[in-house]
């Protein structure tokens, strides 16, 4: 069986690609990336002479080289995206062409030249922006609160149009926060966990009181796995641990964790239109795949902290660079 994942190099895909060629010894892996902010070849060096995993670098726009590798796979999982808000806020344009235009591009490919491949599309939590109660299933109101979120919203529609259109084999998937290792400095989690290392303040939007579910990167890949394997065409699978933390919370738990002091936390500025909440429902993905996150929050935490402070060679050049201002928000990247 072939599998091509998108964004190989990202945060979700090298470990997604990671657990595919551990799980699955019968899966080959095509990872197509275009090495851009979010990408890191170090992620996978370790894989280069692999005899099941092959890189492709290029966009996920350019229509002649999806054409090309999507032509051999029999599924796909569409990692790549522009991910980091702050980013989509102080500039959009580039999530318009990866989230929107690069999706679309793979779907066409899909219709036109491999229509009984099987397509995951990984979105996310946001897309149903916040939530001051309860939970979001699949089926309540997309209501983006900013341009990343917005990007995906579309992507998700065209994902749905085509499916019900081409009857092409397509489901969505929505995952809340995920943290683990390989994540980019500019997320929370890593954020944190490096600024402490070198003593530098920690700083947190607002009050700190925002309410995320939180997912070990490693039960959303088994997640997406379980969806290539057993989800329904047309269909939306929420991914989530149904355990919500506010993000001052995390940020104490890190800095416990490495004795360090919290005086090094620094309130700042609020990002625009910043939601106060996210919670989603994952019964369904539950009851239809029998999966269940692996890892507590504490235990994947710990782990995480571990992997960041065993491997400063990975993150050390990213530390020096714009990703640990304050507000990047504000900055113009």
């Amino acid at each position: 069986m072939s599998v091509l994942v998108t964004g190989g190099l990202g945060f979700i895909g090298s470990n997604l690609i990671r657990y595919l060629l551990s799980e699955y010894p019968d899966i080959k892996v095509t990872n197509i990336d275009n090495l851009s902010i979010g990408s890191n070849p170090a992620n996978l060096k370790d894989l280069k002479s692999h005899s099941r995993y092959r890189f492709v670098k290029g966009d996920i726009a350019d229509a002649r080289l999806v054409t090309q590798v999507v032509r051999r796979c029999d599924s796909i999982i569409n990692c790549a995206a522009e991910t980091h808000v702050d980013r989509s806020i102080a500039n959009p344009h580039p999530f318009l062409n990866s989230n929107v235009l690069g999706t679309f591009t793979i779907l066409e490919a899909v219709r036109r030249i491999n229509p009984k491949a099987k397509m995951v599309h990984v979105s996310t939590d946001e897309t149903y922006g916040e939530i001051l109660e309860g939970s979001f299933d699949e089926d309540d109101r997309l209501r983006p609160s900013n341009p990343y979120a917005a990007t995906k919203c579309a992507a998700d529609m065209l994902a749905l149009a085509y499916q019900r259109t081409y009857n092409i084999h397509v489901v969505i998937t929505r995952c809340t926060n995920n943290f683990g290792p390989y994540q980019h400095l500019e997320k929370l989690i890593p954020k944190t966990i490096a600024r402490a290392l070198l003593n530098l303040p920690v700083p947190i939007y607002g009050s700190g009181t925002q309410m995320r579910d939180w997912i070990y990167v490693l039960d959303h890949c088994e997640a997406l796995g379980r969806v290539m394997e057993a989800g329904r065409s047309g269909e939306i699978y929420n991914i989530s641990t149904e355990i919500e933390i506010p993000n001052l919370k995390i940020v104490e738990s890190i800095l416990r964790i490495m004795n360090k002091s919290a005086a090094l936390i620094q309130f700042v500025e609020d990002r625009p239109g910043h939601d106060i909440r996210y919670s989603l429902k994952s019964q369904k993905l539950r009851s239809e795949t029998d999966w269940r996150p692996k890892h507590t929050f504490s235990e994947a935490l710990r782990k995480t902290v571990t992997w960041y402070l065993s491997n400063e060679w990975w993150w050390k050049k990213q530390a020096s660079k714009k990703i640990l201002h304050t507000t990047p928000w504000k900055c113009r990247w």
